[in-house]
Parts: structure tokens; sequence; C-alpha cells
């Protein structure tokens, strides 16, 4: 048996990405955004049985925040438990799919409730003075630098000034 079979949080360490759902869980108008998409959900008469609209669109709030596509999206549930939990779906239950995130980003699209959506949580975000600009996480820097001292004239390559070189003088630093 597995420690998160018993529904044990037992890490200690909050991760920025950890954070930053917490604060949105916090901030976004969850209720105002489903009471605007509700008109517009099916209600589960036939076929499987939706998941809950707020589910839906945390993930879609998800995968513009991530930057993850749909099949990205249904891969990072099975890697990321953060993102299972704060999407409001249980441990052991199904998960939706990539047509399932699909279809409901071409029902946000149909009925334009993609512009509505954003400018409710622009409002309240400007009413609390807060700002969400997009980013991106990077897991690799490259920084211009002069080239090593340690070749066998001690010095640096003249025609690498300012952090301006080439890349063949970089090999040869």
């Amino acid at each position: 048996m597995k420690q998160a079979a018993l529904g044990l949080n037992l890490s200690v360490k909050k991760t920025r990405k950890g954070e930053f759902l917490e604060q949105m869980n916090q901030v976004e108008p969850w209720t105002a955004l489903v009471e605007l998409i509700a008109p517009y959900y099916p209600q589960g008469r036939t076929g499987r049985p939706p998941f809950s609209l707020e589910t839906m669109l945390r993930i879609h709030f998800m995968q513009q925040w991530f930057t993850l596509s749909d099949p990205g999206k249904e891969e990072a549930f099975f890697d990321t438990p953060l993102l299972r939990e704060f999407s409001q779906l249980d441990e052991f239950a199904r998960l939706p799919d990539e047509s399932t995130i699909l279809r409901f980003r071409h029902r946000l699209e149909k009925h334009q409730l993609a512009e509505q959506i954003l400018r409710t949580v622009n409002e309240l975000l400007s009413q609390r003075g807060l700002l969400l600009k997009a980013g991106t996480a990077v897991d690799a820097t490259l920084i211009a630098a002069p080239t090593s001292t340690k070749n066998t004239g001690k010095a640096r390559d003249p025609r690498c000034t300012a952090g301006k070189c080439q890349a063949s003088c970089r090999l040869r630093g």
C-alpha cells in the first residue's frame, strides 16, 4: 500500500506552482464564472455523466496559465497530483480526457464566452489591484559572456567584446 493511497499529504515544501494555484483559487470568481457558463453546459441526460462545470473551468484556466495543449493537460493529470487537486478531482476518480477538454473549449468558443470570462476576471483582479501576466517556465538559460582567459595567451579574444561573441569563438574559449 502506498502513502498516496492513504490520502495523506506528507509534503511540507510549497512549490511556486502550488502557491500560484492557491492564490488563483482565492482570487478567481469561480461562482460568477460558473453562473456565466451554466446555461450553455450540458446537463448529462444522455451519455457519460459530465464533469462538474467548475472542474472544467479550472482545467481550462490551468491550460492557459501553464500553456498546455489538450493532450498535454490530460497527461499532466497523471504526472502532477496538484493539478488534479486544484481541478477538484478525487484521487481515484475518472479524469477528463483530451476530447472532453477540447469539447469544453469549443463550447466556450461557440458561445463567445471566452471574452466574457476574460472581462469578468480582469474586472475582479483590477478591483483588487492585481494583474496576471503570462510567463514561461525556463529550465535552462543561455547567458552571453566573454571568452575564457584560460588559453595559451591568457587573453580574451578581441572579437569577443561586450558579450557579442560569435558562436565559433565561444567554442574555442
